[in-house]
């Protein structure tokens, strides 16, 4: 019989490894999650799924490190630009059939312009690492249509940090993260215009976090409530304060 192995790091969801495979519990939305993965199977790096085992859907286990926080090997410069690089590698693949794909089903609303699928939440601890190398990407919990700048939002915020001091992380200072900014976009190719909304969408991505925080937390939510308890929406708005107030240095940085 197969090992079992409980998997640490979402703090949302309970994840079982079972040898070569993981066990996740599904949702309304796992259908179109499920759709989107079978198309994706010829990308290195993203699970195949193997179907589902009453409530829960069975998907391959990526071998590597999923860092679940900014440090050591994932804080590194070679692991920044590789984040990047394996973002665009997902997004180009998913701009062949994204717009085929239908608006409705998904755990947060398709976003216009379709462009891609949006991973969601493209952050180190859902990413799997060898060394300082991204190879794999988990949770597609939240993907659905939508433009890229919301995965590369996303991805700079949690990649760069672009965050207020935090101990228990990796944290430069605002000069270093707007240099690790513009490298994060110069790694995925972000086009001019892109760069203009970037941190408009960033901060946007932020304000949309804290709402669905507090919403789920108000809903019953336990898990979510902790975060709440913990301080985790707080922790955002400080950042988007954060945003604002080196505004002028971030975007020089990404004008170049």
């Amino acid at each position: 019989m197969d090992d079992v192995e409980r998997l640490t790091g979402g703090g949302v969801n309970e994840v079982v490894r079972v040898g070569g495979t993981v066990r996740r519990p599904t949702g309304p939305h796992s259908p179109r999650v499920h759709d989107v993965l079978r198309r994706l199977a010829p990308l290195d790096g993203v699970p195949r799924v193997h179907g589902v085992d009453g409530d829960r859907e069975v998907l391959d286990f990526l071998p590597g490190n999923v860092p679940g926080a900014l440090v050591g090997a994932a804080a590194s410069e070679s692991a920044l630009g590789s984040a990047a690089r394996f973002l665009r590698r997902f997004h180009d693949a998913t701009a062949l059939f994204a717009a085929d794909l239908p608006h409705d089903g998904w755990m947060f609303p398709a976003g216009d312009p379709v462009e891609v699928v949006v991973h969601g939440d493209y952050a180190p601890y859902n990413c799997v690492l060898e060394g300082e190398r991204v190879v794999g990407l988990v949770d597609f919990d939240t993907a659905r249509p939508g433009p890229r700048i919301v995965d590369v939002a996303t991805g700079a915020y949690r990649w760069v940090p672009l965050s207020a001091a935090c101990p228990e992380e990796f944290s430069p200072e605002p000069a270093e993260q707007a240099r690790r900014l513009a490298a994060f976009c110069a790694a995925y190719g972000l086009d001019a215009a892109g760069r203009a909304v970037l941190l408009d969408a960033v901060v946007a991505e932020l304000v949309r976090l804290v709402e669905f925080l507090r919403a789920q937390a108000a809903a019953g939510s336990a898990a979510f409530a902790a975060h709440v308890a913990e301080g985790h929406d707080q922790h955002y708005l400080a950042d988007v304060d954060h945003v604002a107030r080196h505004r002028s240095l971030f975007q020089d940085a990404l004008d170049g």
